[in-house]
């Protein structure tokens, strides 16, 4: 979803501007809130859902928020509105998030949420792996899956779970199941519409994605030598369908490293810029390095050249199973 992007945005504590701009991705977790420490093991619903799915700059956030059963409808819908991030002003996310992270009100006292920085670079390492193709819905899966058991192994006693699907709900929510099998678990389609729980989380996500962007715009510009007027326009919402993300791109492309960690260059539009025959891209090609004689170099360490091989007389042979 394209979107102008917020200003002044909050900085949550989900924002580690370390791990951001060295291209890592990260997890936070917020303490478990007050009402769910010391001998309380009320039980708890959790939500969980994303935000950033679609851009080709920036990272994917993945955030879950869980609280007493008891609160759920009452201080999340009722007291707070909570709703689907996309309906939200950036203002009214902000001032949300901003309640969840403030010591003593309500929100902070009752809610512990958690997100998943899922970094550009960490993605596309994922989806242009040779061989083993690990896509985006695989990501998201196991990146669910790794939070929510975060949750548990801090003791939080979570009895529901809902979740806005990333693929088929039913194939979805059967594994997720297997996983969990003494937790009840809906997945669904539009959850974060229908479950207030997936609302908070969608705030969560959005607002920390939102975050992200301004800290790493922040670094590229106090980092640039001179701007160019796209870079001087902003990159927007990184979505490619926003015309100040393709203009932005399109100018500031280095020959050599593209856009740096901020990018998906598995995606098609970094992908299509820096193949296009008028881009300002260098094309590398990479060969097979041959060593001796159409030797390759792995060939040293399979102990096939005999004898009198130089690395196998180094490191010596195996030891047959007839000297013993």
């Amino acid at each position: 979803m394209e979107e102008t992007p917020p200003e002044n945005v909050f900085i949550a504590p989900s924002i580690d501007a370390p791990q951001l701009l060295s291209g890592r991705s990260y997890s936070y977790h917020s303490p478990v809130p007050e009402e769910l420490t010391g001998d309380n093991n009320a039980p708890c619903v959790l939500g969980v859902d994303e935000a950033g799915r679609g851009p080709v700059l920036g990272p994917m956030v993945y955030a879950l928020l869980y609280l007493p059963l008891s609160a759920h409808h009452s201080l999340l819908a009722a007291t707070h509105h909570f709703d689907d991030s996309k309906v939200l002003t950036p203002q009214v996310r902000s001032n949300l998030m901003q309640k969840l992270c403030t010591p003593s009100t309500d929100l902070q006292r009752s809610c512990g949420w958690a997100t998943r920085v899922m970094s550009p670079r960490d993605i596309s390492a994922g989806m242009l792996k040779p061989g083993v193709l690990y896509n985006l819905n695989q990501q998201a899966m196991d990146t669910t899956i790794e939070l929510i058991k975060e949750v548990f192994a801090r003791g939080v006693n979570v009895t529901e779970i809902y979740i806005d699907t990333i693929g088929p709900p039913q194939t979805y929510q059967a594994k997720l199941s297997r996983i969990f099998p003494t937790t009840a678990i809906t997945v669904a389609k539009k959850a974060d519409s229908l479950y207030p729980c997936v609302s908070a989380a969608s705030v969560c996500a959005k607002v920390t994605r939102d975050a992200a962007l301004e800290v790493c715009y922040r670094a590229y510009t106090q980092g640039a030598r001179s701007l160019s007027t796209a870079a001087d326009e902003g990159w927007g919402s990184g979505y490619p369908s926003d015309t100040r993300c393709s203009n932005w791109l399109k100018g500031n492309i280095d020959p050599v490293f593209g856009w740096g960690n901020v990018c998906r260059f598995s995606w098609a539009t970094a992908k299509d810029l820096l193949e296009a025959t008028k881009g300002h891209a260098v094309k590398v090609e990479w060969p097979a390095q041959e060593e001796e004689e159409g030797m390759l170099v792995t060939d040293y360490f399979t102990g096939e050249r005999g004898r009198d091989d130089e690395m196998v007389g180094w490191f010596g042979r195996n030891v047959g199973e007839d000297l013993f």
